[in-house]
């Protein structure tokens, strides 16, 4: 199973105390890159890498004061380093660091993401395999279709989740990006060579082309790319509850040793957590909009997108890192009711076969509108009357012009729905 810890590195990765810390990396690797370039005397960088340091509390104290948080960090970090503390943020602006580092923190929430996806496609495909053959009732508009198995079921699933994986590593890309261009991107007062460095150094691509930020087209593929993960994880998880249904009652989603789901009823065993997964992937949705809203900017820069921007990366993030656990462990734990499945195909007396019979007829010779029609006459009087399909067609007048008692029994066969069901797994190496 997934690492119980995983939320809790993705809390760390948007703590505060993490965030300046990324800022500082920023800032001491674009000293490097200066020293290098003999614009910083060695021993004062030396220096400055010995004593840089911040403090979260006093951080906020000046915060309050100067309203500007980089120049907080950079007054706290100065406290600290003393006098050489003139060469730390040399010809560059507040989103040269911010950025930068928050591409870091992006980067690595979706590395953990990346891992949720593994954990949860490996748990889908072991219990694909093992409910290949459990055949169970495939239905369209709610309404009974043909048979299905319940494995091939969860293998679309896999499918889906390894999509949302392809996704998730190109978003990566995408917003892995870094920006040390100065105050409006024509490197005015900062060497180009300085952003070449640290972007190497922190493992970043540099922007080929940025204003006072990267454009936040970056930031809005990565949030619609958690928001598509989120409503993956909805469609399976509404499934889920759909298929627990009392009337259905084929899955039920985990229920723990002293669990209870009601207070008034004892009886209750509901699917709180697909529910809890379905009620979030909202909230995503609602947060890739408001990074869509913030593409669009001022000239080169306004601050609208900031305030939005430290709830919605945070708040998705762990979000969705919480959701793909808790799908984890309902897939892992998932108990199949295949006697219910069984049942449920037998509700339909038969008439799920229609398909096969009117392709049987018509290869008689019929055209596919009288096979149709002689095939659905018979289907609405098997619904109408709760008599057997299979029985009223051997009865029926029509039917037996053209199919035989012994070709109309072999149509009424499951394994007729289900002969190239292990085509589809040996796609999956399964």
């Amino acid at each position: 199973m997934i690492d119980r810890y995983t939320t809790l590195k993705m809390r760390e990765i948007w703590s505060e105390e993490n965030k300046f810390r990324k800022w500082l990396e920023v800032e001491l690797a674009a000293c490097e890159a200066w020293a290098s370039l003999g614009k910083i005397p060695r021993e004062s960088l030396a220096r400055i890498k010995r004593k840089a340091a911040f403090d979260v509390d006093r951080i906020n104290e000046i915060e309050k004061e100067t309203q500007h948080d980089l120049i907080a960090f950079l007054t706290s970090v100065a406290e600290k380093v003393g006098r050489d503390s003139r060469f730390i943020h040399l010809g560059l602006t507040s989103y040269d660091i911010e950025d930068t580092a928050r591409s870091i923190q992006l980067r690595e929430a979706a590395d953990l993401i990346i891992k949720d996806v593994d954990e949860v496609i490996k748990i889908l495909k072991r219990r694909a395999k093992e409910e290949k053959n459990t055949v169970m009732m495939g239905r369209t508009h709610g309404v009974h279709a043909e048979p299905i198995t319940f494995g091939l079921k969860l293998l679309v699933w896999v499918a889906e989740m390894e999509r949302n994986r392809d996704r998730l590593l190109r978003a990566r890309d995408v917003i892995a990006v870094g920006k040390l261009s100065g105050a409006v991107g024509t490197y005015a007062a900062v060497d180009p060579r300085v952003e070449e460095y640290v972007c190497k150094k922190l493992k970043l691509t540099p922007s080929p082309a940025a204003t006072q930020v990267l454009q936040r087209d970056r930031h809005a593929e990565f949030m619609t790319t958690l928001a598509v993960v989120a409503a993956t994880l909805e469609q399976f998880a509404t499934e889920i509850r759909g298929l627990q249904k009392t009337e259905v009652w084929e899955v039920e989603e985990p229920f723990g040793k002293g669990q209870k789901g009601s207070s008034a009823m004892p009886h209750k065993k509901n699917p709180i957590t697909c529910e809890r997964i379905a009620g979030l992937a909202r909230v995503v949705r609602g947060n890739a909009i408001a990074a869509l809203e913030d593409v669009a900017l001022w000239h080169e820069r306004d601050i609208t997108h900031s305030s939005v921007e430290r709830v919605i990366f945070p708040d998705s993030c762990q979000l969705v890192d919480y959701m793909l656990q808790k799908f984890a462990w309902v897939m892992d734990g998932l108990v199949v009711f295949p006697q219910n499945m069984r049942q449920n195909i037998d509700r339909s007396r038969g008439i799920i076969f229609s398909q096969k019979l009117m392709l049987a007829m018509t290869e008689k010779g019929l055209t596919r509108e009288e096979a149709y029609k002689i095939v659905q006459t018979v289907a609405m009087k098997s619904r109408n009357t709760g008599k057997q399909m299979r029985e009223l067609m051997l009865e029926d007048r029509d039917t037996l012009k053209h199919l035989s008692p012994v070709e109309i029994n072999s149509i009424f066969d499951l394994r007729n729905h289900l002969k190239n069901i292990e085509v589809i797994f040996r796609r999956f190496g399964l």
